[in-house]
């Protein structure tokens, strides 16, 4: 797989995952100008931006590693825009879906939930 088809696997798995939680999918990719929105979902009347990580191996640190200061001030941004446009969303949390390849060729998916810095 590429870098573009492991991203997409990894954003289906992590719908798929989401779905099974009971969670409803309202965007997946999101835009605004430059900003983007991997997955934006809500559960129990909160809103939750969603990044998602894919990895095929540990060679450039864990998925979750990749989301620093400036990633996060972006997702913030990002987050603020869509409350503008949907007024109705009063309680939003960020959450990270880390998904890594194992040795054993199958895939991990790990919830980081209300994530912020």
């Amino acid at each position: 797989m590429n870098n573009k088809d492991t991203g997409d696997f990894g954003e289906n798995m992590a719908v798929t995952y989401l779905l099974e939680n009971e969670f409803e999918i309202l965007e997946r990719n999101w835009r605004y100008k430059h900003l983007e929105i991997d997955i934006i979902a809500s559960k129990n009347n909160l809103l939750h931006i969603v990044e998602v990580k894919t990895r095929s191996s540990i060679e450039f640190g864990y998925p979750e590693q990749m989301i620093d200061y400036h990633k996060m001030q972006f997702l913030k941004n990002a987050a603020a825009h869509y409350q503008y446009e949907h007024p109705n969303w009063k309680w939003l949390q960020f959450d990270v879906i880390a998904i890594l390849k194992k040795p054993t060729q199958e895939w991990a998916l790990t919830f980081f939930e209300d994530v912020y810095f």
